[in-house]
């Protein structure tokens, strides 16, 4: 399947007019607007481009690192685990946390809210991100 990235090329230009994005904080978990990527790099899905992220870091009310997140629980081997963080939010929504795609986002990207990060989980998470740098 081709990828249109024409189509998401019009929507980014939208996000870029928007003057300021929603507050955020660390540890949430918001609908955003990843836009289509290359390669094996996460993309967001539907009109809009969504895909759910965590923010791991807020620089400024504008600027994060973010990790996206999936739903699927595919077969991970043990060399891998290293890059992937399984949690739970909202009682029981399963997701995982792609640690090897961790990004600079701009808060404009941010479409809403959708849950919170436990603190156990996201001391973890942030104690396995650490492992990942040389």
């Amino acid at each position: 399947m081709e990828k249109d990235f024409d189509g998401w090329n019009e929507g980014k230009k939208r996000i870029d007019r928007t003057l300021v994005g929603p507050g955020f904080r660390e540890r949430e978990i918001w609908y955003c607007r990843m836009g289509l990527n290359v390669g094996f790099e996460q993309d967001g899905k539907g009109d809009d481009f969504l895909r759910p992220v965590l923010i791991v870091r807020k620089f400024n009310n504008r600027i994060f690192w973010a990790i996206p997140l999936t739903s699927a629980q595919k077969h991970i081997s043990e060399h891998a685990r290293a890059y992937y963080f399984a949690f739970s939010f909202l009682g029981s929504t399963p997701s995982v946390a792609i640690l090897s795609q961790l990004r600079l986002l701009d808060s404009k990207r941010l479409s809403h809210l959708i849950g919170r990060m436990a603190q156990d989980d996201f001391i973890s998470l942030k104690e396995q991100l650490r492992g990942l740098i040389p």
